[in-house]
């Protein structure tokens, strides 16, 4: 069995533990978090075996070969620090780091460590997805014209909504494009195979001050009915508007929002091409659309016997057994760990999972987005490398 372990315990670190543990050769053995009393309640909780308070205490565990770094974004570039110096294979949550500085930094510490890096941009592994980027590959679309979409949510919708997200010094200097946008880029970059290389942005705060519990506010929770609350100035974008150029001269554009009353976690895509377009959502993901000019329009299924031989393996049950978001993420950690397995990371650009290199690719996407933003003008992503 690899032995594993998750710094971070919020929403996200229990949802790698339990993709984790699908799997059947990885035993996580240990929790990090603070305070210790915390990562101790958690870990009994999920029936981890042991806990720790201190980072570089829960490094030294015995056995110890691989992290999964599930902390707030101010902390990623930090603990991904570590968890490379110690010589562990490292998983980390989304985004990499703050900035594309750090991010040029981690990936040349993880080429000279050796070890398999991953980051957690999880909706390039639905099957449907796949199945796209698959057609993408074979040319099933022609010539690639545009891609536009979108990632829309409403947990960020009222005035007294507010966590840790929304402070810069903690979350980043964006959020909705850091925290949800970045997943579009990145699905999209994978389905299309072409990289976004300029950006023309325009963002809104809705709430230019907010309403915050001094109790505290998880991610994702409800409204406390007896909360006190203190105004808190907000910095961060709560939605946004996005122009893009791929590398090939095509072209797109995107949407995300935090605001949206009643959507969830919408996020879909549509790519048209010269001789097909398709689209899919996430909220029905077993359905990927295909339309056609001269012939009727399809709905296909996750049904593996149905989808393009290269994409049917990432779809596990027979056709009409819906996996979600769920098996999306258990199909990202299979990669990341058949490459643990192995021992080696995937070659550069050849990655079934998004490694570091996606990541700080990402990085330099929204850089340049906020770049946009402020100076109102194309702004053309800085090549990290």
């Amino acid at each position: 069995m690899i032995k594993a372990g998750i710094v971070g315990t919020g929403f996200i670190g229990p949802a790698h533990l339990e993709a984790i543990r699908r799997l059947g050769v990885v035993e996580v053995v240990a929790l990090c978090d603070t305070p210790l009393a915390a990562a101790q309640a958690k870990a009994a909780q999920l029936n981890v075996p042991h806990a720790y308070g201190d980072i570089d205490a829960f490094l030294a565990h015995p056995g110890l070969e691989v992290v999964h770094n599930c902390t707030p974004n101010h902390l990623h570039a930090e603990i991904n620090r570590k968890i490379l110096r110690a010589g562990k294979h490292v998983f980390s949550e989304k985004p990499l780091c703050m900035t594309a500085d750090e991010a040029r930094e981690l990936v040349a510490l993880a080429q000279d460590a050796g070890v398999v890096h991953g980051v957690s941009f999880v909706y390039r592994q639905f099957a449907m997805v796949q199945q796209a980027a698959s057609m993408l590959r074979h040319g099933q679309l022609g010539r690639l014209f545009c891609a536009h979409g979108g990632y829309l949510q409403d947990w960020m919708l009222l005035e007294t909504d507010y966590n840790w997200r929304v402070d810069a010094a903690l979350g980043g200097h964006s959020r909705a494009m850091a925290d949800i946008g970045s997943h579009w880029c990145d699905t999209v970059q994978f389905v299309t195979g072409r990289r976004i290389i300029e950006v023309m942005a325009d963002l809104s705060i809705v709430w230019p001050t907010r309403k915050a519990s001094v109790l505290g506010n998880g991610t994702f929770t409800t409204k406390q009915e007896d909360a006190r609350y203190e105004d808190r100035p907000v910095s961060t974008e709560d939605l946004g508007f996005v122009l893009f150029r791929f590398d090939d001269g095509s072209k797109g554009c995107f949407k995300v929002s935090q605001v949206s009353a009643g959507r969830k976690n919408r996020l879909n895509f549509e790519v048209n091409g010269s001789d097909a377009s398709l689209a899919w959502d996430q909220e029905t993901p077993q359905q990927l659309w295909v339309g056609h000019r001269a012939r009727a329009n399809q709905v296909l299924s996750d049904d593996p016997g149905l989808m393009n031989a290269d994409a049917a393996r990432s779809a596990h049950f027979p056709g009409g057994h819906i996996e979600g978001w769920p098996d999306a993420f258990k199909n990202m950690m299979l990669q990341f760990y058949t490459a643990v397995g192995a021992g080696r990371a995937p070659a550069k650009g050849h990655s079934p999972f998004a490694t570091f290199y996606e990541g700080a690719g990402v990085m330099g996407i929204i850089d340049a987005i906020m770049q946009s933003y402020r100076q109102q003008r194309w702004v053309r992503v800085a090549d990290w490398e």
